[in-house]
């Protein structure tokens, strides 16, 4: 949740139209958490923000990206990071959730954290699915309060809205904290790289260690990487299709 302001101080009215800016890090790696994180704020904030150098965290080196994201924490109205583990991710797809399904899940649990449905809110998602507007309806159906919120769902909203940026700032933050502390538990077994299926270090931590680590809950089991290595993994169902 969002922290007191320490860059401004003005106070929001329930007249004013907020801006909700939603995004993920983490959707495809074959060890660790898929992060989401959102950003409340007002039309000061975004160009407060802009100002200060926020834009999509891909375009930015971990240093600024932690620097930006104490500055969006302080500028915010609020914000909201939520995780889905390795066991997570499994365990829905294994029960016939795919990972868009789960993705609009943990979205509406963040827009349901921060909508008090006071304010009226304009809610940008950068969509994770090829088609936005099947993926914006499942979203809607896992929403509770929907009458003040005005909901987009694009592709590269990331690069195109500051709050958007500002989440996948956040996220990305969060992502990098959670491979380090990865990291540093497994740290005997050497290094585990990036936790996406195309690191050679990554293909390379799971043909040593995979097997003993198998229930340890840092591998997506349902990924193909895994199967393929695994064959016993593919009597499990399937990643299956993201869209």
């Amino acid at each position: 949740m969002g922290i007191r302001k320490q860059y401004k101080t003005n106070i929001c009215d329930n007249s004013m139209t907020l801006v909700l800016g939603i995004d993920d890090a983490g959707r495809g790696p074959l060890i660790g958490p898929m992060v989401l994180a959102g950003v409340l704020m007002n039309k000061e904030d975004e160009l407060f923000l802009k100002k200060q150098g926020v834009n999509d965290s891909k375009q930015l080196i971990h240093s600024v990206r932690m620097k930006l994201g104490e500055i969006i924490k302080g500028t915010a109205v609020n914000y909201k990071v939520v995780l889905a583990q390795p066991e997570d991710i499994d365990k829905s797809i294994r029960g016939g959730i795919n990972l868009n399904t789960l993705e609009a899940i943990k979205t509406a649990e963040i827009i349901n954290s921060l909508n008090s449905g006071k304010e009226k809110i304009k809610v940008i998602v950068d969509c994770p699915s090829v088609n936005t507007s099947a993926w914006r309806k499942t979203l809607l159906e896992y929403i509770e309060k929907k009458d003040n919120l005005d909901v987009h769902c694009e592709h590269k909203a990331d690069v195109n809205h500051v709050s958007a940026s500002a989440a996948s700032i956040l996220a990305k933050v969060v992502r990098e904290e959670e491979v380090w502390k990865l990291k540093d538990e497994y740290l005997e077994y050497g290094d585990l790289g990036s936790g996406y299926p195309s690191d050679p270090t990554t293909k390379d931590f799971l043909r040593k260690h995979g097997k003993k680590l198998k229930d340890s809950g840092i591998f997506r089991k349902t990924w193909a990487t895994w199967r393929e290595l695994f064959p016993e993994a593919k009597q499990q169902k399937t990643l299956g299709e993201f869209g």
